[in-house]
């Protein structure tokens, strides 16, 4: 199965070639959906033997490499050794971490490509196609990253994910605001990439070579650097900048809350389940080099810490379901850097995996909401779907109890491991990350609250269209929000336009905003609503995987063996402490008492969030207002996410735009009209030019000749042939001559 690694990243891009070269003009939209599911399950297929062939191995013997072919032939270039040959070839590597990944980018990219064949329904067959060909796309380079045997593979992994996310967010481009998102995220992942970059230029500088286990081995060679900040910490620096941007950690997280304008299974995808944990991924992926640089590894738990709690408090007041979980998935990443940072980088893949099944859930449970309300996002408009949709209800529970960190769901185990971890590190760093687990609870509890308990406070889409509305619906292809394929496009105004206002059945269609008004009566035209079989099946799926992922990660402390970290330590290390940064002196781990204590301590934190915010959004639903208003510069900032993209706006943005301004306005009033002076000048020196050429120096060229012909015809009239002119001539000269002589004095 090795030697055919290649065709796990292959067959999706294969897949993604005929989307986007046939199936856009004649592909049938189910032609589509089989093309883009076989080969992402075909990935998921080979995936799982290739985790099975390591399993089976021995520990010694799990790391398997396969170059494919040379890329870039040698180059002689300066390293800190002298000159070195630079040579990169196409080269394969897969061990226990890059197998997790497989199985978490295919096995979960398969289930939300399931789901999108039914969610991304209302598309024309030609977007449909073009909406999986991007999304074959994104996981073949995401599996070519996660497979990639040096950093400069590597790379071209991370630059295609890069450019995937970008179609995929701006996927209806139409759209102002989606269009917007796709070149901010783009942008924004420019900054974090260009210190990658510069991060792999300094390897190759100091190491002589890209590949992998040859960096390791020479990093491992080295001192670590504790005492201060020298080469191998600005390598760690620069990658981590690449980390912090893909990862949307602070201060380069403002891209993906904005991302989420694109359509739900992107979300689902890219920015939960894979693309923003490339970052961590990378990370562990160097741990032996970053474990050399102690003091970037600090940097990295400090971002994560700040970055956790930060966002998972701005999660609290956002009111648009997708927002919610964007901001979750900041938190969420934010955990990962602080297990990495603190050396457990078992503990942050173990997260990374959990997090991937959670959150894609909880993203497809928010997209089946939004399918089912017709594209409406606002959890003030919704409330008691509990009742209509039983199935996502259950899934999503399960999801939010699981990010929540109730035992025995999957979130549990992976939070605890970190906070037990944290602890270890720094009592501060312990403190904010329960309090990031607390804030975590207490918002996703806000969210399914809101969502499916309490009064439905939405607008009642009535059941039967008018004939006029019906009739546009047909001709535009779109269903009624009773239908079961009523995707409600991702604008509401297009849903009105073709098929009628949604007011609500018995209200004034002139009320401004009807749909705000709570009331006790169930949803009229919402029957229970499970959506098509391919949304919520993948959900079943899911939640299983929520609950089953627990048993690889439960702690010898409740008689688990740690599966999964034991499983990962030929490629990110054993135990590695980072106590003795955090601290003066190195502190021993935590014994069973005490990770049994900090357990019930987070079971706690976890419940009281989970129960506060029942007795707040759905028993006293009128605190969370008066709190607000109590606090209302608190709740600006958290509802402006912390003003960091009015910041952004303000020094970056404003004042580049200002300088662009600036210069097109010096390029168009100075240097353009320098340029025009000078062509206007030129074509006047040319005229004069040609008239001096024309009248002046042709004239007396002219006149010379003229003059010349002049004498020379005079001059030709003496050559008469008679040989007594000439001597005539002759004699005239002599006299002429001796007369001059002789009257001279000569």
């Amino acid at each position: 199965m090795m030697t055919h690694l290649w065709l796990i990243p292959a067959v999706p891009a294969a897949a993604a070639l005929v989307l986007g070269l046939l199936g856009i003009r004649w592909f049938s939209r189910a032609a589509s959906a089989v093309v883009a599911c076989a080969a992402i399950g075909a990935a998921l297929v080979a995936s799982l033997l290739v985790l099975g062939a390591i399993v089976s191995a021995p520990a010694e013997a799990r790391i398997s490499e396969l170059v494919l072919g040379d890329w870039i032939p040698e180059i002689p270039l300066a390293t800190a050794g002298g000159i070195g040959m630079f040579r990169v070839a196409w080269s394969l590597r897969v061990d226990p971490l890059a197998s997790v990944m497989l199985l978490v980018v295919t096995g979960i990219g398969f289930w939300i490509h399931l789901y999108a064949t039914a969610y991304m329904r209302d598309e024309p067959a030609g977007a449909y196609a073009r909406f999986f060909a991007y999304m074959n796309l994104f996981c073949a380079f995401m599996l070519l990253l996660v497979l990639a045997g040096n950093f400069v593979v590597l790379f071209v992994g991370w630059e295609g994910v890069g450019l995937c996310s970008y179609l995929l967010i701006g996927f209806w481009y139409r759209k102002p605001s989606a269009a917007d998102a796709g070149k901010k995220a783009f942008l924004v992942n420019r900054i974090g990439d260009l210190g990658f970059l510069l991060g792999i230029f300094l390897v190759f500088f100091t190491f002589g070579t890209t590949e992998f286990p040859d960096v390791a081995a020479a990093a491992a060679a080295l001192p670590r650097e504790t005492a201060g900040f020298g080469v191998l910490s600005a390598i760690c620096l620069l990658l981590c900048v690449g980390a912090v941007g893909k990862s949307a950690q602070i201060p380069l997280f403002v891209w993906l809350p904005d991302a989420m304008e694109g359509p739900t299974p992107v979300s689902a995808l890219i920015h939960a389940a894979t693309m923003v944990t490339a970052g961590v991924y990378v990370i562990a992926r160097n741990a032996v080099l970053f474990e050399q640089a102690p003091l970037v590894l600090h940097i990295v738990a400090t971002v994560g810490a700040v970055t956790a709690l930060s966002a998972a408090a701005v999660a609290l007041v956002q009111t648009d379901i997708k927002r919610v979980l964007a901001f979750s998935t900041v938190s969420q990443v934010g955990y990962m850097f602080v297990a990495a940072g603190v050396g457990a980088f078992g503990a942050a893949i173990f997260h990374l995996a959990t997090h991937a099944f959670f959150k894609a859930l909880l993203f497809l449970g928010g997209g089946s909401v939004i399918h089912a309300l017709s594209g409406e996002q606002d959890m003030r408009r919704m409330g008691g779907l509990r009742r209509r949709m039983p199935i996502t209800a259950i899934t999503m529970s399960i999801g939010a109890l699981a990010l929540a960190g109730i035992p025995p769901l999957s979130g549990f185990f992976s939070k605890d491991a970190i906070q037990l971890r944290a602890l270890g590190a720094s009592p501060v760093l312990f403190v904010v990350v329960l309090g990031a687990s607390l804030l975590s609870a207490l918002y996703i509890g806000r969210l399914m609250c809101l969502t499916f308990f309490g009064p439905y406070r939405g607008p009642a889409w009535s059941p039967v269209a008018s004939p006029d509305a019906a009739t546009a619906a047909a001709v535009h292809r779109v269903g009624h929000p009773r239908d079961a394929q009523a995707h409600g496009q991702a604008q509401r105004a297009r849903h009105e336009v073709t098929h009628g206002p949604a007011a609500p059945s018995g209200s004034d269609p002139q009320d401004p905003d009807p749909g705000l008004v709570d009331r006790e009566s169930s949803v009229i035209g919402l029957e229970e609503h499970h959506g098509p079989r391919a949304m919520w099946v993948p959900l079943v799926a899911l939640a299983a995987g929520v609950v089953l992922s627990a048993v690889v990660g439960i702690p010898a402390a409740l008689g688990g063996g740690d599966v999964l970290g034991r499983f990962l330590e030929p490629s990110v290390g054993g135990t590695g402490n980072m106590a003795s940064l955090m601290s003066p002196a190195a502190v021993a781990p935590p014994g069973r008492l005490v990770e049994l204590a900090v357990m019930a301590l987070s079971v706690l934190v976890a419940g009281a969030a989970v129960f506060a915010a029942r007795l707040l959004y759905v028993t006293h639903p009128d605190v969370p207002g008066r709190v607000a208003a109590r606090w209302p510069r608190v709740h600006a900032a958290l509802g402006n996410q912390l003003y960091v993209d009015a910041l952004y706006r303000t020094t970056v943005v404003r004042p580049t735009l200002s300088a662009a301004r600036t210069l097109a306005l010096v390029d168009r009033r100075i240097l353009d009209a320098a340029v025009d002076g000078v062509g206007s000048l030129t074509q006047i020196a040319a005229w004069i030019s040609r008239m001096t050429d024309k009248h002046v120096v042709d004239g007396v060229v002219g006149t010379i000749a003229r003059g010349a012909a002049r004498l020379s015809f005079q001059t030709r009239r003496l050559q008469t042939g008679l040989v007594q002119n000439y001597a005539l001539l002759m004699a005239c000269g002599l006299f002429a001559f001796l007369t001059l002589y002789l009257l001279g004095g000569w």
